[in-house]
């Protein structure tokens, strides 16, 4: 039908001979193509709607006027919409309201050209200089294909290895520099060629243009977004204020601008300014693929096949240490309000609700758990002659070698950072026998899974690195979530996981193939758990990453679905957020997945606790579960403290979980003493080892340096081993606390520096 009446507004005034062969040619597809693959049909259809279209408006007096006047009332209708009715995030509405403004653009412009006088110099068409267009689409390919991709893997290599399933980072480069390289130079290259004079100078100056507005965005603008993970999403996500996208726009604007005219009235200089920046870049990119080549290349000879396991006897002393990276020790009395089934599953604990750790990253938050309180920040920093990878070393090795040393069979799970690498150096404990060292993460992951995030990735360092080099309103759309706009048919069934994006505070849609990683484990943990029925002692120290990755589970039972929604769940029990008179309040995505990270750990440990006790070894193990650091998530006002006009760092972060069962304990209670994560070792020793001593030092594990002065907290956000990696932790800020944590009266800011140096560091 559509055909027919393009084709009768097209044959108006020919004679009949033309018409019956149209008619016919219509009635001929509609028989060859009514059986035809869909996507057949739908690309004949829209074609003669297209036809259709175009047939009309050749039919009008001034049709380019039309189209223009059309455009301009769309264009108008777009930013109404997107200004006044659009009800989303900032970054969709400014993008329809920027679409709009463009579909504005001809009629105005066109109505601009008709008032300008134009000399017949003037008219005069400039010629197109292919050199500037290549040289433009080649700096966009290094840009995006190679220097941005680089420096993000670069920053942290072994983050993007799966020992398990080895796959070099530098095969992203790979994908991404060649998608790079058919998107600015084949297919632009193909337009550029297919354009007449006109089009080509049209299209040089419009690369040149982007490559400057790339370059600008990539440096200037959407950094200090937080930590990115190795699935290239922000922990905190990807958010910019309305102001700061009209400053971005603004200063795109006059970029385009400079760059036009330079391309304009200086095209040679241009030409030569741009080769200077390709080579420059190509450097930058050539020490990243260094630094990446010679961090991961060790890797490539790791395996470890065997099934991580440990021992836990019937009669004899079991000491089981699980470090839930960032988990939350505010969360604890919500969970068990919540779930208060978890109260006889957690039978023997005491919850420490008074605990701070000593800084609010791995880095400074671990030496300490488990060295003791010789391996705080302030601690280390006083060893100013030792690296900080030899004393974090030396912190992973105290507890096991004790413990070793007194008789224990010691196995060792995930040491965070030994050697001072992402995937963790076993080889720190080579030197002694008692003790076994395994890596868990990515142990119970098939294949099938970890070649979907290796796919995954291969596409979305491209969508990344595009991503960061355009306008700020564009970049919440391309990035969606963090899925890319990736198509999500992640299955349970068949363990294939490539990301979750949420629609909602109650909805979702995939599953963070991260998170599965530490999922997995703790479900494990009965097949990792040798019964032993004999008299020995055992150890167990292990890290798990499972809280550190939030993602929205599926209520009630918090596990990871497809597609969650929790909205009936959420509404029956948003009292139980409210404990003795005190709220967790949870207004943000981050705040909820962090919250249901926290619950599917304890609900899963819950369930291994079960297992000890069929198997009888649950009375006589001391079990601690401790965290790091916690995580600045603004869920309690009072934590936010204040000092001054440089306000301290919301204390959440120094607020890990730790919960201790004694063998033989019973009964779940509640302290409020004040406690530190260095308490950890003393706790672990406690009437099993008698005085003990630190193996290293010779110095005596307790806890009195607790209450002999204030404790001293760095509030630093290098995390990064690779960087702050010095003799001592780079310049930071400091706080002390004492007795209290919930008593912002016991807080204080220590600036400046000068005075750390005084009075703590000697």
């Amino acid at each position: 039908l559509i055909n027919v009446i393009a084709s009768a507004i097209y044959l108006k005034g020919f004679p009949l001979k033309t018409k019956i062969q149209l008619y016919a040619m219509a009635l001929f597809f509609l028989v060859f193509l009514y059986t035809s693959p869909a996507c057949l049909v739908f690309y004949w259809t829209l074609n003669n709607v297209f036809s259709l279209f175009k047939n009309i408006f050749y039919k009008l007096k001034n049709p380019q006027l039309v189209l223009r006047v059309l455009t301009f009332v769309v264009g108008v209708a777009a930013v109404v919409f997107g200004a006044v009715l659009y009800d989303d995030i900032a970054s969709k509405r400014a993008t329809v309201i920027v679409i709009g403004s463009l579909l504005m653009l001809p009629l105005v412009l066109g109505f601009i050209k008709s008032k300008i006088y134009v000399s017949e110099k003037q008219k005069a068409e400039p010629k197109p200089s292919k050199r500037l267009f290549v040289l433009s689409g080649a700096f966009l390919t290094v840009l995006i294909g190679v220097l941005i991709p680089s420096a993000i893997i670069s920053a942290s290599p072994q983050e993007f290895v799966d020992i398990t399933y080895f796959h070099n980072p530098l095969w992203y480069i790979v994908r991404t520099v060649a998608m790079s390289c058919g998107f600015f130079l084949v297919w632009m290259g193909v337009f550029y060629w297919l354009a007449s004079e006109r089009g080509k100078v049209i299209f040089e100056r419009l690369m040149l243009c982007f490559a400057g507005i790339a370059f600008v965005n990539y440096m200037f603008f959407g950094t200090g977004l937080g930590n990115l993970s190795s699935m290239l999403q922000y922990d905190n996500g990807l958010w910019f204020g309305l102001k700061m996208m009209l400053i971005n726009g603004a200063v795109l604007v006059a970029v385009a601008a400079v760059l036009l005219i330079v391309g304009i009235k200086l095209k040679r200089v241009a030409s030569f300014v741009v080769l200077v920046a390709v080579v420059a870049i190509g450097g930058m990119s050539a020490l990243n693929i260094s630094t990446i080549s010679s961090s991961v290349g060790e890797l490539a000879e790791v395996r470890d096949s065997d099934i991580p396991n440990f021992n836990l006897s019937k009669s004899g002393n079991n000491v089981v240490v699980i470090m839930l990276d960032r988990a939350m020790g505010e969360y604890v009395p919500y969970i068990f309000n919540e779930k208060p089934e978890l109260v006889e599953k957690f039978d023997g604990f005491t919850y420490y609700s008074n605990t701070i750790s000593f800084g609010g990253k791995t880095n400074f938050g671990l030496p300490p758990l488990l060295g003791g309180y010789e391996y705080t920040p302030v601690e280390m920093n006083k060893r100013d002659e030792e690296s900080l990878a030899d004393k974090h070393n030396e912190s992973l090795k105290v507890m096991p070698v004790l413990f070793s040393e007194n008789g224990y069979d010691v196995t060792v799970f995930d040491p965070s950072y030994a050697g001072y690498q992402w995937v963790p150096d076993l080889s720190i404990y080579g030197e002694y026998e008692g003790i076994d060292a395994y890596i868990t993460a990515g142990k119970f992951g098939s294949p099938a899974q970890k070649q979907a995030v290796i796919n995954s990735n291969r596409r979305n360092f491209f969508c990344f690195s595009f991503m960061k080099t355009m306008p700020l309103f564009l970049q919440g759309v391309i990035y969606d979530g963090g899925i890319y706009n990736q198509v999500i048919t992640d299955s349970i069934e068949e363990g294939v996981f490539t990301g979750q994006t949420m629609s909602s505070m109650t909805t979702a849609e995939g599953i963070d193939p991260l998170f599965m990683e530490g999922y997995n484990v703790l479900l494990n943990m009965p097949n990792m758990t040798n019964i032993k029925n004999d008299d020995s002692d055992n150890f167990l120290f292990m890290t798990n990453d499972l809280t550190h990755l939030p993602t929205l589970l599926q209520t009630p039972d918090y596990v990871p679905f497809e597609n969650v929604d929790n909205s009936e769940y959420d509404d029956a029990n948003a009292d139980k957020l409210t404990v003795d008179g005190r709220e967790l309040n949870i207004v943000t995505e981050s705040q909820k997945k962090h919250y249901h990270s926290n619950m599917a750990a304890l609900l899963r440990l819950g369930e291994w606790f079960d297992y000890l006790r069929e198997n009888d070894v649950y009375d006589n193990t001391k079990i601690i579960l401790v965290s790091d650091h916690g995580h600045n998530l603004e869920h309690f006002e009072e934590l936010d403290i204040g000092a001054g006009d440089d306000p301290l760092e919301n204390v959440e972060m120094y607020f890990p979980l730790l919960l201790v069962k004694e063998i033989g304990s019973e009964g779940f209670t509640v302290s409020d003493k004040f406690m530190t994560n260095a308490d950890v070792p003393t706790l672990a020793t406690k009437d099993l080892i008698e005085d003990p001593v630190n193996p290293f030092t010779g110095k005596a594990i307790n806890s009195n340096e607790k209450t002999a002065h204030d404790q001293f907290v760095i509030l630093s956000y290098n995390w990064d081993i690779m960087d702050n990696n010095g003799n001592t932790f780079e310049a930071a800020k400091w706080a002390s606390v004492r007795d209290n944590l919930w008593d912002k009266n016991n807080w204080t800011l220590i600036v400046p520096e000068l005075v750390l140096k005084e009075h703590i560091v000697p």
